[in-house]
């Protein structure tokens, strides 16, 4: 009976309706442009957007100090968002306009 949901009331059970939800995003995508790459990044101020797992300090961190000590980096900014499976916090995305180049990752 492929298709149909056995009768079990004579064990006790009750038929109990499911609804299964589409997680698809139903909005297209917003139009953009990939920045330009940067022909340097010496001088420059880089923006990395943790997304708050462990995983990501270490990493980070050590990226962080190559970025500096052997990219030319004039400064790196570490930001942490507040939930790790949201988009990046609006306070963060705004301060995106001050960085030269960002990079974003997850640390599981």
């Amino acid at each position: 009976m492929a298709g149909t949901i056995p009768d079990l009331s004579r064990f006790g059970a009750h038929r109990t309706m499911i609804q299964v939800l589409d997680p698809t995003n139903e909005r297209e995508a917003g139009a953009g442009a990939l920045a330009p790459r940067l022909a340097t990044l010496v001088g420059a101020t880089i923006g990395i957007i943790s997304n708050g797992k462990e995983g990501t300090k270490g990493l980070f961190g050590h990226l962080a100090h190559l970025l500096e000590t052997e990219g030319g980096a004039a400064r790196v900014v570490l930001v942490t968002k507040s939930n790790y499976s949201a988009p990046a916090d609006r306070h963060i995305v705004d301060r995106i306009r001050e960085w030269q180049a960002v990079v974003t990752g997850v640390g599981d």
